[in-house]
């Protein structure tokens, strides 16, 4: 399966300085049907987990978006 990541994908690793190897590593492990996909899996050397939101279409895996999913403080 062939992945592509958009440009919104990019710049959100960028950002979060996110390597496209650890996000590929996690989509090769994972067995997507078609449709829009939201993935939560935590990275070992990452101290939050990623968030990575997928569309298969046909043969072409295209990732959204990808970033650490941080959560909020509770007061």
């Amino acid at each position: 399966m062939m992945i592509k990541f958009s440009r919104h994908a990019k710049r959100r690793a960028k950002l979060y300085n996110i390597p496209d190897s650890a996000v590929t590593n996690i989509l090769k492990r994972m067995n997507l049907g078609q449709g829009e996909h939201e993935i939560i899996k935590a990275v070992p050397g990452f101290k939050y987990p990623f968030k990575v939101v997928v569309c298969v279409e046909g043969g072409t895996l295209t990732v959204i978006t990808n970033y650490l999913l941080k959560k909020r403080r509770e007061k």
